[in-house]
């Protein structure tokens, strides 16, 4: 039998040292990890070192859910044409793997269509969800599903949502599905391909059947902000969808994304940010109980970019913290990733963005 690895080299030479004829490799060397059966990559927009920070500073935040993570590291965010990436160019790299221009969605550099991760696995019969505080046809989750040359395209991808490989989404979007200027009716369309859609509530009679797909959308646009009353959407989706997901008989892949952290960077707004980075927290816990609990899960949480530049700074003396930010759009700073679970190994260091997905095809074998 012939040894490769430099510890089971090592464990082999102090074996035979000890002159036995008996060979027992039982913790010399760490077993290979199983892979991933399932994968759930939590995407909190415009979130970068210190919107979680935030976490901290919140007297409604109990613990911050990232310090239950093994694996750390962080991911380079420049797109392939601009230097500061948007949420389409990064949510393309997380989906797909490619590097493309700001704007684009499910398109590499020259508009050429590129295959998503839902796609992909939706073929070898995993299941997949959806999670988002914004629009449903928004950016990121968008990226996941679509294909356009550009964002802002909102009826075109909803178009594409119908065929697309999904099972469950749930976010806002209902007038990209229902009140279009093209008269379609999308909605209509999502039930005629197997969704049971709901635009009233986020509940249902019973436990979702795996028979079937289902759809929710519950904002004519975007979520309201959890100033406005959102409550527990986003966390009642997170636990909703695993529910469902986990009942495929092949695994699954689920993004959720915490929208509005970006849109309160955008803003300006420190306790729009804040709320919001303290509701997508609850998202991640819920995710790592599930994780914790089935021991076949990886889950990752990332963020596109950095929104605002955010500094938790000094005020007039140490014993304040003052919210400044340096930016109202977007800024080019390194970009955390947290992971957890059977594959996470893979996740420290620093890379691109693009290679989020290239270390989940590799860690699951998808």
């Amino acid at each position: 039998m012939f040894f490769r690895s430099a510890p089971a080299l090592r464990c082999l030479s102090a074996l035979s040292a000890l002159g036995l004829s008996v060979i027992l490799l039982a913790g010399c060397a760490k077993p290979a990890e199983t892979a991933p059966r399932n994968v759930i990559l939590l995407i909190g927009d415009g979130m970068g070192l210190a919107q979680i920070s935030t976490l901290y500073y919140n007297d409604t935040v109990k613990r911050s859910a990232f310090e239950r993570f093994e694996r750390f590291g962080y991911i380079k965010t420049q797109p392939a044409v601009q230097k500061v990436t948007d949420s389409a160019a990064g949510a393309t790299a997380f989906a797909s793997g490619v590097k493309t221009y700001n704007g684009a969605i499910g398109v590499d550099a020259d508009s050429n269509s590129v295959e998503t991760i839902v796609e992909r696995v939706s073929k070898e019969g995993l299941l997949t969800g959806l999670v988002a505080t914004s629009s449903i046809v928004h950016a990121t989750p968008a990226c996941f599903f679509a294909h356009v040359p550009a964002r802002s395209s909102y009826e075109d991808i909803a178009a594409q949502l119908p065929e697309s490989g999904v099972d469950f989404f749930a976010g806002g979007g209902t007038q990209f599905f229902a009140r279009r200027s093209d008269g379609r009716n999308v909605f209509q369309a999502l039930s005629d391909a197997g969704f049971v859609m709901d635009s009233t509530a986020l509940a249902t009679a019973a436990p979702l059947d795996n028979g079937k797909k289902y759809g929710f959308l519950l904002a004519p646009d975007g979520m309201p902000p959890m100033s406005e009353g959102r409550g527990s959407f986003l966390l009642d989706a997170t636990n909703m969808a695993i529910d469902y997901l986990r009942g495929g008989k092949e695994g699954f892949f689920l993004m959720v994304e915490g929208s509005q952290i970006d849109w309160g960077g955008h803003g300006n707004n420190y306790a729009y940010l804040a709320s919001e980075m303290a509701d997508f927290n609850t998202a991640i816990g819920a995710a790592l109980d599930f994780a914790a609990q089935d021991g076949h899960t990886l889950v990752i949480v990332t963020a596109d970019h950095e929104t605002g530049g955010l500094a938790l700074s000094t005020g007039a003396s140490y014993n304040e913290m003052k919210a400044t930010f340096s930016t109202g759009g977007h800024t080019g700073t390194l970009i955390p990733v947290f992971a957890y679970g059977p594959g996470s190994d893979a996740f420290s260091g620093i890379y691109e963005n693009s290679d989020i997905f290239h270390k989940i095809i590799a860690a699951t074998g998808w």
